[in-house]
């Protein structure tokens, strides 16, 4: 038998109520579509690509992924549509942002992670 699971049947109802009552005060939907974006790599670039330096054009991250402006720009329709960045035209140029700076922490406390080098002023396990 494996040790993966209890022996015995013992809800910890103080535990589970604690957890039900924090989960019914958010809607982890837009939690899932924040994360769903980020579980693509070429978007994950972006994304990280946008909080370093606040706004970016089409083209700009067409160069940062080393692909078309026709794949940079479906995934930044993506990134809009999901909530995420924003966009702006400004003459010939359409330019992306993120939305929320949460989102840009986030990625930010991650990278570095990824890596094994803790970045300065990282929130991420405080």
């Amino acid at each position: 038998m494996a040790n993966d699971t209890c022996s015995i049947h013992c809800v910890h109802l103080d535990k589970v109520a604690r957890v039900k009552q924090a989960l019914a005060k958010h809607d982890p939907y837009r939690t899932v579509k924040l994360f769903k974006a980020l579980s693509d790599e070429t978007r994950m670039k972006i994304v990280y690509a946008l909080a370093i330096e606040e706004e970016l054009c089409v083209c700009d991250v067409a160069a940062i992924i080393n692909g078309s402006n026709a794949a940079a720009s479906h995934h930044l329709r993506l990134l809009r549509n999901l909530e995420i960045a924003t966009s702006r035209k400004e003459g010939k140029l359409v330019y992306y942002s993120l939305i929320d700076e949460r989102v840009k922490r986030l990625v930010m406390d991650v990278f570095p992670m990824e890596s094994g080098v803790e970045q300065v002023g990282s929130s991420y396990g405080k």
